[in-house]
């Protein structure tokens, strides 16, 4: 596989150390105060509902595997977080995706100190334009999903579940923040998931911290504007000059 799976992993913390500079962090607040608004009611509602879905799928399990419940506990722990998290992820960034556009523009056109190359839609449009494509991103994300949480249900195999959703869900931060940039210069869905499978170590890399930021408590409250900064400056380093718009 192409790419560089460390240096993916460095674009976040890139990203956050980019929010403060001039210019960029007035497009930070309202991304930051849906995160925190979000992230903080799913945390309440799963902390208090978290032992009731383990039992549950617990129950799920024939008699025999009983030598091992422990290790499936442990296993239905981390796939139910995974699943918190990420569905979390997709509210927000559903929510805020307008604003993590305009977020993505501020920073691509601090560092490269040029203004983005499409003309540009009027506002209404560009609102409209990135919800729908939110909508895309939940239809490639959906079937996976149901198909990964099938696995789940599956006896021996449900015990490598965690490791199967920790894998989809570094994917998908890929696929949900380098789209911000790369919708920005009109690129499509199709178009962007074929330039990340290119260099799918970096993309790889990147989203695994996305997803890791993601569980580490207070941590998660301002990964969303970092990792859109951080999505971007990996835009602009490793794939702008190989892309080209593909509509205006």
């Amino acid at each position: 596989m192409q790419g560089n799976l460390f240096r993916g992993l460095g674009y976040l913390y890139q990203g956050a150390g980019l929010l403060l500079k001039p210019g960029i962090w007035h497009y930070v607040v309202i991304p930051l105060a849906i995160n925190i608004l979000l992230f903080s009611a799913i945390i309440y509602y799963a902390y208090h509902q978290f032992n009731s879905w383990v039992v549950y799928l617990m129950d799920w399990l024939p008699g025999w595997l009983s030598f091992i419940d422990w290790l499936l506990w442990i296993t239905f722990a981390l796939l139910i977080t995974l699943l918190v998290v990420f569905s979390f992820s997709l509210l927000a960034n559903f929510i805020a995706a307008p604003f993590n556009s305009f977020l993505a523009e501020a920073v691509e056109r601090r560092l490269t100190g040029e203004a983005l190359e499409v003309k540009p839609r009027p506002l209404i449009l560009e609102i409209l334009a990135s919800l729908a494509r939110e909508l895309v991103k939940m239809a490639y994300y959906l079937p996976r999903a149901l198909a990964l949480l099938l696995l789940g249900f599956i006896p021996v195999v449900n015990t490598v579940a965690p490791v199967l959703w920790f894998l989809f869900g570094a994917w998908m931060m890929a696929i949900q923040y380098l789209d911000y940039p790369m919708d920005n210069s009109r690129i499509s869905f199709d178009r962007m998931k074929m330039l990340l499978k290119e260099q799918r170590l970096t993309p790889l890399g990147y989203g695994s911290a996305v997803l890791l930021a993601s569980i580490v408590p207070l941590v998660n409250l301002i990964v969303m504007p970092a990792a859109v900064a951080g999505a971007t400056l990996c835009w602009v380093k490793e794939f702008r000059r190989e892309a080209k718009p593909e509509g205006f």
